[in-house]
């Protein structure tokens, strides 16, 4: 899966706002995460604030795909290939629409952090320079990770401890826990319930739950010699 961004380049939406990110913190903020005491959390409070106005405005964090509508779904999409995302959760991934089509299931869910945090875990593993490695492990941290994040995902503490102690000096693998209990949680949860959403069963031009694609055969009734009233089946 480590291709994924390098097969769907249109999924890379970090990059250019990291720069503009970067540029609105203060020195302060570029150190490593430190415990929190209540003298500072008015002041993490205005930041978190601040976070989420530039994430809102600058679409970063809506919009798993830059050059793709929040709210629609992809209408180029066969039947059939949309029938093939239900062969497993993998499947879906490794198809641009299909990745796409998940990611707005999960904003009407109110979830979409999960999806955009594996995703920047996947670009995150392809980084080869050190100062960028650096630099993209605190945008994690701090949109995804920290308790005051605009975008905080749902991770137990022992993992995000982890996760604190090693961010001023991250390595490739630093996110990795934290990546596959959410990529869990998207598979054994979201996953089903996306195949039987609404969006995914227009995609495959199927009916929701309980409905049936054929008539039940009527049965009409007739009189036969005798007078005495009988059924018989018509053709529907």
């Amino acid at each position: 899966m480590e291709a994924l961004l390098f097969l769907f380049p249109q999924f890379n939406y970090m990059a250019p706002k990291e720069e503009a990110y970067f540029k609105m913190l203060g020195p302060e903020d570029l150190q490593p995460p430190k415990m929190k005491d209540d003298s500072s959390r008015q002041t993490d409070k205005e930041r978190k604030s601040r976070l989420s106005l530039f994430l809102t405005k600058s679409g970063s964090h809506e919009n798993v795909s830059r050059n793709k509508k929040t709210n629609t779904t992809p209408t180029n999409i066969s039947p059939e290939a949309a029938l093939q995302w239900s062969d497993s959760f993998e499947e879906l991934l490794k198809h641009s629409d299909g990745l796409e089509s998940f990611s707005q299931f999960l904003r009407t869910e109110f979830s979409e952090e999960n999806i955009e945090f594996w995703l920047a875990c996947e670009e995150y593993k392809t980084i080869d320079s050190d100062t960028k490695l650096l630099s993209k492990a605190k945008y994690i941290y701090t949109i995804y990770i920290d308790s005051e994040a605009p975008k905080e995902i749902n991770i137990d503490y022992n993992t995000k401890t982890a996760i604190q102690k090693v961010i001023a000096q991250p390595t490739k693998s630093c996110f990795e826990a934290a990546q596959m209990k959410v990529y869990s949680l998207m598979k054994k949860d979201s996953y089903p319930r996306f195949l039987l959403s609404d969006i995914y069963l227009r995609l495959t031009r199927r009916k929701g739950p309980g409905a049936t694609m054929f008539r039940r055969r009527s049965r009409s009734c007739v009189f036969n010699d005798r007078g005495e009233a009988t059924t018989e089946p018509s053709a529907w």
